[in-house]
Parts: C-alpha cells; sequence; structure tokens
C-alpha cells in the first residue's frame, strides 16, 4: 500500500470540494482548481474528509495512487493558502522591474526580457533584484519560476544569474595566474 496514498485529505475550513466521477473541484478564496485523476483511481468523500484509493493492486494503479492523492491534496491547499516561489537576481546591472502584467528582466544581454504573467498568477518584484511569484496552482508558479530562472541560469564562477532563494550554487575556483 502506498504510504502516502494512504493518508486522507483533510479538507480545511473556508474550502468547497466536489467530486464528480474522476474530477475533484475545490473552490476556496484564492480561486478554482479541477483535478482529473485517472480511472484506476477511486475518490471518496467521507465527513470532513477524501479517501484516495484504487481499483485493483496492479502495478500502474500502485504507481499513480500516492501521486493522485499529491495532486488532489495540493488542488485543494492551493485554493486556500496558495503556493510561491522567490527568487533572486545576482549581478551588476542584473534587475527586474513590473510593466504592468508583464515582468521586464534585464540580465546582460543586449534587450530586455519580457515575459506574460499567465492567468491567476501574481508576480511581484521588491527591491529590483527579489521576485516572488505566487498563485493557487503548484505547477503553474514552478513552471514559471523555472521559466524566470532558465533566462538567466546561475553561473558556476562568480554566481551570477537568476537563482532561487536558498540555492546554494557549487563555486569552481578560476584560472591561477603561471608563475
Amino acid at each position: 500500500m502506498s504510504r502516502i496514498g494512504k493518508l486522507p485529505i483533510e479538507i480545511p475550513a473556508g474550502v468547497e470540494v466536489k467530486i464528480d466521477g474522476q474530477t475533484v473541484t475545490a473552490k476556496g478564496p484564492l480561486g478554482t482548481e479541477e483535478v482529473t485523476v485517472r480511472p484506476e483511481i477511486t475518490l471518496k468523500q467521507e465527513d470532513n474528509k477524501i479517501v484516495v484509493g484504487r481499483v485493483n493492486d496492479e502495478r500502474k494503479s500502485r504507481s499513480l495512487h500516492g501521486m493522485s492523492r499529491t495532486l488532489v491534496a495540493n488542488a485543494i491547499n492551493g485554493v486556500k493558502n496558495g503556493f510561491e516561489k522567490k527568487l533572486e537576481i545576482v549581478g551588476v546591472g542584473y534587475r527586474a522591474a513590473m510593466q504592468g502584467t508583464t515582468l521586464n528582466l534585464q540580465l546582460g544581454y543586449s534587450h530586455p526580457i519580457n515575459i506574460e504573467t499567465p492567468q491567476g498568477v501574481k508576480i511581484e518584484v521588491e527591491a529590483n533584484t527579489k521576485i516572488k511569484i505566487s498563485g493557487p496552482n503548484k505547477q503553474v508558479v514552478g513552471d514559471l519560476a523555472a521559466l524566470v530562472r532558465s533566462k538567466r541560469p546561475p553561473e558556476v564562477y562568480k554566481g551570477k544569474g537568476v537563482k532561487y532563494e536558498g540555492e546554494h550554487i557549487r563555486r569552481k575556483v578560476g584560472k591561477t595566474g603561471k608563475k
């Protein structure tokens, strides 16, 4: 039995959950999220909890069990609390700014990089070098953070670039002069 999959999902106060066949719809203060699980997975709502089970003990069902439970739990948690990723920009002249719903990045290229904000996601720029991406969908928030980071990943000699907050960059030693 999946250790993660067998845990029931608590429905917090202020979140409305509706199960329609294989689709779970969670509605909360931050919006609405919908998750569709595979037919190998069963969903039951008991009291104030959702129990995720599986139809049989085949390998495919076992492999989907924990993941499906996590997807449903993330949707419920996302509409209640939301998810956020923080990025830091390191480098002389590197900066970020918001222009309406567009994130404008100056990352040492000859042109600025503009990234449109997807629906339901909020981007905040603090002090030109700190970016906070937040929203109810964990996958969209993580994908957008990865997209911003990919525009100038941190390099290993000086550590310049866009990195996640708290990310440790393993530094390499530069060239030594000939003596």
